[in-house]
């Protein structure tokens, strides 16, 4: 009951904040010096359908009123259309969170395979030169900024070595000699399934560098916070009787140790989770990547505000039930946590 009740006030607490974004947002994207009905016409738009363009969406009635409609089409689905695209703003989010999720979760899961297992490395060889190569290797890959990091990779294994694909998501050429079946939009997993793969290997190169990238400012934070709870609980009473009843010392690492230390490492995987929807903005324009990122930014050069103010409710309800998740997960494993 007090797991329900904790949840239903951060649902509510969240709808709240999620209230007051909209608020902001909708009314920085219309203080912008800019005409919205000239975009949506283009360059030779006359004046006179500039006006009419103008009544028609509703542009030159008080903001409130602007806001008021707008949360009462949001309530029903529908976030408008695309200055640039003329599209629903709904579909081509949805269009593109395949590509954004499929870099997302690939940059995610590399950060944690190879994070934990650096913190835990690091935690047992505390003091040595090992641990400080690892510190080393985890303060470079916080404090590297991704679009740097991204440009060096295109670079150094891209154009130099030749080893990857240093833009886009699939070679065009496929579309002719090994079509990709979209099934679920994650072009790896739906040439695996139907087993491309030619196009399987493809999609997969395509994708390691941007992956990569993204998946740098993660590593580093989470092999530091598991190195740091890590040193922790290895230093706890139980794990010494552990380890004078003889217990071998990988089961005591891996299970009783890590068992305890990853809870709080659990909230930084979340967190670095959240933080990558939107990292993964600037790896996606540095690669071509055409996912909401690339999206984002184009939206942003031609001051399309529906296409912002759709893309900012969608990373901030992403953000929200991230860390709502999070949260009740940590409330879930260590009942120290308190729900009130």
């Amino acid at each position: 009951m007090r797991k329900l009740e904790y949840t239903l006030r951060r649902l509510l607490l969240s709808l709240g904040v999620l209230i007051g974004m909209t608020i902001v947002t909708f009314v920085l994207t219309r203080v912008v010096p800019s005409n919205p009905a000239a975009l949506y016409l283009g360059q030779r738009a006359r004046p006179e359908q500039i006006e009419a363009i103008t009544q028609e969406l509703g542009l030159d009635d008080p903001l409130p009123v602007q806001y008021i409609r707008y949360m009462n089409d949001l309530l029903h689905g529908d976030l408008g259309d695309s200055l640039a695209t003329k599209r629903p703003v709904t579909k081509e989010i949805l269009s593109r969170i395949p590509a954004t999720a499929e870099l997302l979760v690939t940059a995610i899961v590399i950060a944690i395979s190879v994070g934990i297992p650096l913190g835990v490395f690091s935690a047992q060889l505390h003091g040595k030169p090992a641990d400080v190569g690892v510190r080393t290797v985890s303060i470079i890959g916080v404090s590297i900024p991704q679009f740097w990091l991204g440009l060096i990779l295109q670079l150094v294994f891209g154009l130099w070595v030749g080893l990857f694909p240093i833009a886009g998501r699939v070679d065009s050429t496929l579309r002719f000699s090994s079509p990709i079946e979209d099934i679920t939009g994650l072009f790896v997993l739906d040439t695996f399934i139907t087993g491309n793969w030619i196009a399987f290997k493809d999609v997969s190169l395509h994708l390691i560098l941007p992956a990569i990238t993204l998946a740098a400012y993660p590593i580093g934070l989470i092999a530091r916070m598991t190195r740091a709870t890590m040193i922790e609980v290895l230093g706890q009473n139980y794990i010494r009787t552990a380890e004078a009843y003889g217990i071998a010392r990988r089961m005591i690492v891996y299970v009783y140790a890590l068992k305890n230390a990853i809870i709080p490492t659990l909230t930084v995987i979340g967190l670095t989770f959240a933080y990558s929807l939107t990292g993964a903005f600037y790896v996606e324009i540095i690669f071509n990547w055409p996912g909401l990122g690339l999206f984002t930014a184009r939206s942003f050069l031609n001051l399309d505000f529906p296409a912002i103010m759709g893309i900012t409710l969608f990373g901030a309800t992403g953000y929200i039930i991230i860390n709502l998740l999070i949260d009740l997960l940590q409330a879930y494993l260590d009942p120290r946590v308190s729900l009130d």
